[in-house]
């Protein structure tokens, strides 16, 4: 079995899953790890001229799903390059449509909403429960977002017997065999004491009370004992909510495996794998308390939501929030304090003159890692993969390459990764054909990954931004096992090297950003 301490970062990886069942606990998750780390919260609607100083730290969030944060060197001069890691939020799940109740058979049920594109087949069987954001009534007629999460598992989406023609694969219609079980309608009744005729009655009467509602309320629309247990974890009465936006996620919790501890069995992998990486690899680089006092660039990462379904969203990469940013962060003027940087190649606008073209400056000396988990190779389906291509779990982050650029890697972008790999610490834990290195404390070890010619390829944030924004941009990610599934497989030692990876990205991008010639 693994040492202790090539598990600890792996065992936080798992602390952070467990908290994180939706995008909005996720950012909730990071916002935690940040503020402990020394980040101040700031607002897109507040004048950040008055907020930001070079050597701050600082994160915003939009929609409560979508997080940017980010450290300014003390040497920061407008213009000057940001160091940036992309990810997203947000993983395949199923949520409750907007009228979710739902009875058949004498069994009560709900109506659920298919989001990305799922392995819906292994959500069968699975202890359910609901988590996500209530709106309730706050005070003073404001209106309130609450995190909430029912931890006791409350749904099960049945297979069907093979008796009676269930298979494997089972075939089945997302919209009509696809509804979660929630409970009885006859132990319903029993709780309330009261005859289903008598419910009716109940309901007909509610409808016509009180004053004008523009449509039903959420106890009309959801089964009111469900409205209760949500209410219960909201802290508030069930007459309070308002609406909200909840999925099902698997109550059972992450964890380690293998017979050597080396796996992560887990759902969400994809992709707050990498989202943690990110977080936890911009507080690494600052780990020291000299780490900004003479960086002349930013370092910032951005983790954004629906990323599965297009990212065609106001918090998703296609929205206007990166670019948003990084306009207003290029023109933050310089310290009162002399630069110390020997660089003199970043003193590109000084606080005095002109910074209308700061914004373009930094846009072309900037460099996105845009970070996704990547595919392991599978043992039982090996022919799928390119034979010279297929990643190893807890061999290193995978750097994924396609020619029709549905990845948007490119050969310098490759080499500096690469020496940033090469200057990075040492993991806890080397594989065996690394382990000579280790007595040099530096480097993590990398991997290539292309799909076959006959295959189809995936895609994530990394072209939509590097178009938009016209900056470098290469994708990576960790390898896992079967990904978009309830429950997903990766590696415990490649969390760390991925940390490890965006912490010398981020040391080490203000000197090599000048060595990479290819203007």
């Amino acid at each position: 079995m693994a040492n202790k301490a090539s598990l600890k970062r792996a065992e936080d990886f798992i602390d952070f899953l467990n908290a994180s069942p939706t995008a909005f606990h996720a950012v909730h998750s990071a916002k935690l790890r940040l503020e402990k780390a020394g980040f101040k919260q700031i607002k897109e609607r507040d004048p950040w001229s008055t907020h930001l100083q070079p050597g701050g730290k600082y994160y915003l969030t939009r929609n409560a799903s979508t997080i940017v944060a980010f450290a300014i060197g003390s040497a920061w001069k407008p213009g000057n390059p940001v160091a940036m890691v992309g990810a997203h939020t947000d993983s395949c799940c199923l949520r409750l449509k907007p009228v979710s109740k739902r009875t058949a058979d004498g069994f009560m049920q709900v109506g659920v909403e298919t989001y990305g594109g799922g392995l819906w087949h292994t959500w069968f069987d699975r202890d359910l429960s609901i988590a996500g954001r209530v709106m309730v009534k706050g005070k003073d007629d404001s209106m309130e977002m609450r995190l909430v999460r029912v931890k006791k598992p409350i749904m099960r989406i049945p297979n069907l017997a093979v008796h009676f023609g269930g298979s494997v694969p089972f075939e089945f219609n997302k919209e009509a065999q696809l509804f979660p079980i929630t409970g009885l309608v006859s132990a319903e009744l029993n709780r309330m004491g009261k005859t289903a005729e008598e419910v009716k009655k109940e309901e007909a009467e509610r409808s016509s009370d009180g004053g004008y509602e523009p449509f039903k309320t959420p106890t009309q629309r959801h089964h009111p004992y469900l409205i209760e247990v949500i209410a219960k974890e909201a802290e508030c009465k069930p007459d309070d909510i308002l609406d909200f936006e909840l999925v099902l996620y698997d109550t059972q919790a992450s964890c380690i495996g293998g017979l050597n501890d080396e796996f992560i069995f887990s759902a969400r992998l994809d992709n707050l794998g990498m989202t943690y990486c990110a977080v936890e690899g911009l507080i690494q680089s600052l780990s020291s308390p000299s780490a900004l006092k003479s960086d002349s660039t930013i370092r910032l990462i951005a983790c954004f939501d629906h990323e599965e379904i297009g990212s065609s969203s106001a918090q998703g990469a296609d929205s206007n929030m990166l670019p948003s940013v990084l306009r207003r962060l290029s023109c933050i003027q310089s310290s009162t304090t002399p630069s110390t940087s020997s660089d003199s190649s970043y003193d590109r606008v000084n606080s005095s003159e002109d910074t209308s073209t700061a914004y373009e400056q930094t846009l072309a000396t900037s460099f996105l890692v845009s970070a996704d988990m990547a595919h392991s190779v599978n043992p039982n389906y090996s022919a799928k993969y390119e034979p010279e291509h297929k990643p190893e779990m807890n061999a290193g982050t995978v750097i994924k390459v396609n020619a029709n650029v549905r990845y948007a890697t490119n050969a310098p972008g490759i080499v500096l990764l690469e020496e940033c790999a090469r200057r990075a610490k040492a993991a806890s834990y080397q594989p065996p054909s690394t382990k000579s290195e280790k007595s040099s404390g530096k480097g993590v070890p990398l991997q290539l990954f292309v799909v076959r010619n006959d295959s189809p390829c995936g895609s994530t944030i990394g072209p939509m931004l590097s178009a938009a924004l016209g900056t470098r941009t290469i994708d990576v990610g960790n390898a896992q096992l079967a990904m978009h599934s309830i429950r997903e497989t990766s590696g415990c030692y490649d969390v760390e090297y991925g940390v490890n990876l965006f912490d010398s990205f981020f040391e080490h991008y203000g000197e090599l950003e000048a060595k990479v010639l290819v203007d």
